[in-house]
C-alpha cells in the first residue's frame, strides 16, 4: 500500500503533461471538449471518428503546444478498437488515457414502432464499441500498472428513457461497465469512471432549445436554472483522466447543474 501525506499534493497532481489519450468522437461537441481539455493539461490526443473534420479540434490542441493525430474509424466493425489502441501506440508510443465519447444521441420513437433495427446501431456505438475500446488497453494498463477510463454515461444513466428505450438501456449499460471494468482494474492500479453531462447548449440541442414549452421544461428542471456550456465538463474530464482521482474508481460523475437532484 502506498502511503499518502497531505504534503505530498501539489497541483500537478491535475497535470496530464507527457501523457497520450485517446477520444472517441473527439473532434466534436462534448467530445471536442474533453480533447481540448486534455491537452491543456499537456496530453496528446489521438481522435478516431466517423465525422467530417473541419480542422478546429487539431487547430485548438496544436496550439496548447500537443500533439494530435485525427483518424477515420469505425469502432463498431470488430477489431477496429484494437486498430485504434495500436494506432496511438505506434504515433505517441503509448496509451495513458481512453474517453469512450462516441455515441449516438437519443432516437424518439413510440415503443410499438421502435424495432431491432433502430435498437442495434445504438447499441453498437453507444455500449458494444466502449466495450471493445476498454478490453483493447486492458492488459496494457494491467502490465503498466496505470491507467485511466472515462466513460461518457448521461442523465440517462440515472433516469428510464421514455420513447427512447435503446439510448436508456445504453447508457445504463455504460454505467454498468464503468463498474465492472473499474472492479477489474483497481488491484492494477488503473481507474475506471464515467461522466454523465445533463443538459447542454450544444449544437444537437439548438432545435430543442428553441421550443419555448420544451425549453421552459429543461430549465425549471435545472437548479443552476440555465444549460451547460461546454467547458463545465472540461474540468471533470482533465479531474478523472489525472493523478487527482487516483483514489475515485467506479464512480459516475453527474455535470448537470443539479438536475438529478430536483
Amino acid at each position: 500500500m502506498t502511503e499518502r501525506h497531505i504534503r505530498d499534493f501539489s497541483l500537478d497532481f491535475f497535470s496530464l503533461s507527457g501523457k497520450k489519450a485517446i477520444v472517441t468522437g473527439g473532434n466534436r461537441g462534448l467530445g471536442q471538449a474533453y480533447a481540448v481539455a486534455m491537452a491543456k493539461a499537456g496530453a496528446d490526443l489521438y481522435i478516431p471518428t466517423v465525422a467530417d473534420d473541419d480542422g478546429t479540434t487539431n487547430e485548438l490542441i496544436e496550439a496548447e503546444g500537443r500533439r494530435c493525430e485525427i483518424v477515420t474509424a469505425d469502432l463498431t466493425v470488430t477489431g477496429t478498437p484494437a486498430e485504434v489502441v495500436q494506432g496511438c501506440v505506434d504515433t505517441f508510443g503509448g496509451v495513458d488515457i481512453v474517453v469512450n465519447n462516441a455515441g449516438i444521441g437519443i432516437n424518439v420513437e413510440d415503443v410499438r414502432e421502435f424495432d431491432r433495427s433502430r435498437w442495434d446501431p445504438m447499441v453498437a456505438v453507444n455500449l458494444t464499441a466502449a466495450f471493445e475500446m476498454s478490453h483493447a488497453v486492458s492488459s496494457m494498463f494491467i502490465e503498466q500498472g496505470s491507467g485511466k477510463i472515462i466513460n461518457v454515461c448521461s442523465m440517462f444513466s440515472f433516469l428510464g428513457g421514455q420513447r427512447s428505450p435503446a439510448y436508456a438501456a445504453t447508457k445504463h449499460g455504460i454505467a454498468g461497465l464503468t463498474k465492472a471494468y473499474a472492479d477489474e482494474f483497481g488491484p492494477f492500479g488503473a481507474q475506471v469512471n464515467g461522466i454523465a453531462p445533463g443538459y447542454f447548449a450544444t449544437e444537437l440541442t439548438t432545435e430543442t432549445r428553441k421550443d419555448p414549452v420544451y425549453n421552459k421544461a429543461v430549465l425549471d428542471h435545472i437548479p443552476a436554472g440555465e444549460w451547460g456550456q461546454v467547458q463545465d465538463l472540461m474540468g471533470a474530464c482533465v479531474f478523472l483522466a489525472s493523478a487527482a482521482s487516483n483514489y475515485v474508481n467506479g464512480h459516475v460523475l453527474a455535470v448537470d447543474g443539479g438536475y438529478l437532484v430536483r
